[in-house]
């Protein structure tokens, strides 16, 4: 019985020797984080390359999608893997791209462009109501991948088939956001930079009205719009600092104690950590946040009258309804004898 049983647990543990082996070569690999693709996607990478690879050295890497145009940003650090948030690397650094691989890329944006205007011309043909945005093919020519807008659903299983029939690949229709739209096609923003969506973020969390007035921000949405049409991402990025900034200062409306006399908050300088105190004398000072000695009232001008209003209509409305509780008790009283 153990003999029949012998072949099979050498197999075995051969396959579990071999996996081990592999996981701790694959370890000893140079890791670097590789941004990819035409939504500059960033992930980690190994190599076998045996020379150091500098930053912004272009690359071909195997991907999950195909052969694709890399480009190094820096070694796969614990501080880089921390902020992308995950340890597993995503494919491998094939080698470092050639002269012929350059001009073999060129080659491939030049039939990008012929993709783009010839899957423009099918969806006119066959009244999609979608908006093409660009064209990816991927350096290997696994597959074409076309983004779009488009409001509503669309049915594209035809326009799909159309599109393999004709050049004889892989084809994946993609649909998009207005945001990812300006990473795709936006250049430059308002402050004379690259857009951050097409250079550094990864994603791209909401922003709201609120981060533009705590900074004091210009209200007018020309100003406050981006690229996309939508609140600029750079609004989220200082709103932390301003909003801890808030919360170390007194409310506007709190009633202070300072070296020049009591007042009342009615602005605040957050950056400067400092507030603006309209003293009771009628004088106007700025004060900084180490001058204030203490803060009397806390509350606001207006929760101030809401409390005391409604502590009056409270107690307005208490005696009001005693008069009818003993009425009604003695209309009781009166009608039990006749029962």
């Amino acid at each position: 019985m153990f003999e029949a049983w012998a072949p099979i647990t050498v197999r075995i543990a051969a396959s579990h020797w071999q996996a081990t082996m592999n996981a701790r070569k694959q370890q000893d690999e140079p890791r670097y984080i590789v941004r990819y693709g035409l939504m500059r996607l960033v992930a980690e990478f190994t190599t076998r390359v045996q020379r150091p690879l500098p930053r912004g050295a272009q690359v071909l890497v195997r991907t999950d999608r195909g052969i694709e145009w890399g480009e190094v940003l820096c070694p796969a650090t614990d501080a880089a893997r921390q902020y992308l948030g995950s340890r597993d690397p995503k494919g491998y650094i094939i080698r470092e791209a050639t002269r012929s691989d350059h001009d073999a890329i060129d080659n491939i944006r030049r039939h990008e462009w012929e993709e783009f205007h010839g899957c423009q011309q099918l969806i006119a043909a066959r009244k999609l109501q979608m908006q093409l945005v660009d064209v990816e093919h991927l350096f290997g020519g696994e597959r074409i991948i076309f983004y779009f807008l488009a409001e509503k659903r669309v049915d594209f299983r035809e326009l799909v088939r159309a599109l393999a029939r004709i050049y004889n690949t892989r084809i994946e229709m993609r649909q998009i956001g207005i945001r990812d739209e300006a990473r795709l096609l936006a250049d430059y923003g308002d402050c004379g930079k690259p857009v951050c969506c097409n250079t550094h973020l990864r994603e791209m969390p909401p922003v709201s009205m609120k981060m533009a007035k705590i900074q004091k921000a210009s209200l007018d949405p020309a100003k406050l719009s981006g690229r996309c049409g939508r609140l600029k991402c750079c609004l989220r990025y200082e709103y932390e600092t301003y909003e801890a900034a808030r919360r170390a200062l007194p409310k506007v409306g709190a009633v202070v104690v300072t070296r020049e006399g009591q007042g009342r908050v009615v602005d605040q300088q957050l950056l400067a950590e400092q507030v603006v105190v309209a003293l009771e004398s009628g004088k106007r000072v700025t004060v900084k946040l180490p001058d204030i000695i203490t803060v009397v009232s806390s509350s606001s001008n207006k929760n101030g009258k809401k409390a005391r209003k409604k502590a009056k209509s409270g107690s307005d409305s208490g005696p009001a309804a005693q008069p009818t509780d003993v009425q009604s008790a003695k209309r009781d009283d009166t009608s039990q004898p006749d029962a």
